[in-house]
């Protein structure tokens, strides 16, 4: 094996699956304070070649990986239809298990990888690591903050031109498309705002743009008490992309233009004014539409907050000792699911679909 850290008061983590999110989890093992790598494996040979070229133990099998020792815990990042049984065989080994997103491809696999989970008495998450992302807790502190009064509108969207990649997400049997891909994070992050008001209902379309198999695209609205509406949008055919987020409420508007932009905030100081001047369009004049004095409106920013990803794998190993609950709970993972099961429902059927938010 490689002379990879194996620190005894750090936990032993095998990466199953060495492509694009297993050399993200092999490199951030590398430089983690509470867990070390001990080694990957790929059932693809050049893969596993790649990583000893790396100075990366590669095991000869899964089955190897769950005989050894030094493993406490396995992060599976592999196409999304073996995140289930991978799961599954690694808590029956007397392994914890981190799974990429999606956890699985439906409510009733999750729930039997719980299942097993509470059976064996060992630890089961999921990688949501969007949860880490600066411009989503810009928008979470608006939102809490209560600047902009009642909230009444939410948008959250990423919007790309190169079309869904051509590898296993472009396939249905693997669990592909761009709900189950960026979907679940958008999702996840959604309720991470709005974290006070259960979901009444939601409406979904899937586009299919570059792809006739899976969704390339999807505009899924969740409708919560309260009248607030949230959008949910992913493309992957816009030349020019929305804001990433945009938030309204009785007393102002909050933007975030881009991921590496910072929250900007429009509030009202005095919602009527005296003597309204007419806008000229091309084809008329406009009151409604008139732009306001800007003696009415305060203009503020909300700067970037520090963000560290490495959170995630420290709650997980403090969660394995007993010290902390992890962060991402069995009940949101069900939550997640159930709201993307809903969205392909309201897709095919094309209705808005009740939803029942008092389900764990």
């Amino acid at each position: 094996m490689s002379d990879i850290n194996t620190n005894t008061k750090k936990k032993g983590c095998a990466v199953i699956g060495y492509g694009g999110m297993g050399g993200w989890h092999t490199r951030h093992l590398l430089d983690s304070d509470v867990a070390y790598l001990t080694g990957i494996y790929d059932i693809k040979p050049e893969r596993c070649e790649l990583a000893r070229e790396n100075g990366i133990y590669a095991y000869p099998s899964y089955e190897a990986v769950l005989a050894d020792p030094k493993v406490d815990f396995v992060t599976i990042a592999v196409p999304n239809e073996l995140h289930a049984p991978l799961a599954i065989q690694a808590l029956r080994a007397g392994k914890h298990v981190i799974s990429e997103k999606p956890v699985t491809l439906s409510v009733a696999e999750l729930d039997s990888v719980l299942k097993v989970a509470d059976e064996c008495g060992r630890l089961f998450t999921v990688h949501q690591n969007r949860r880490w992302d600066v411009d989503y807790l810009m928008m979470k502190q608006v939102y809490a903050s209560g600047v902009l009064g009642d909230v009444f509108g939410v948008e959250s969207r990423y919007q790309g031109s190169r079309g869904i990649p051509g590898d296993w997400r472009g396939h249905k049997e693997h669990g592909g498309g761009m709900l189950y891909d960026w979907g679940i994070h958008l999702i996840d992050q959604m309720l991470g705002i709005v974290y006070d008001r259960r979901i009444e209902s939601i409406f979904c379309r899937c586009e299919h743009i570059t792809n006739d198999e899976v969704d390339d695209g999807f505009k899924l609205d969740l409708y919560f008490e309260g009248g607030l509406d949230a959008r949910i949008e992913v493309g992957t055919s816009h030349f020019i992309s929305l804001p990433r987020f945009y938030m309204t409420g009785r007393r102002g508007t909050a933007e975030v233009n881009d991921w590496r932009d910072r929250t900007r905030i429009v509030t009202c100081r005095e919602w009527h004014e005296d003597d309204v001047k007419p806008v000229v369009t091309s084809a008329g004049l406009t009151k409604t539409m008139a732009p306001r004095d800007e003696k009415t409106v305060d203009e503020s920013w909300v700067e970037r907050p520090e963000s560290d990803v490495h959170d995630f794998y420290r709650n997980f190993t403090r969660a394995i000792d007993g010290k902390e609950p992890q962060l991402v709970t069995h009940a949101q993972m069900r939550r997640d699911l159930r709201i993307i099961e809903a969205a392909f429902e309201s897709d095919k059927e094309g209705r808005i679909i009740p939803f029942d938010d008092t389900i764990n």
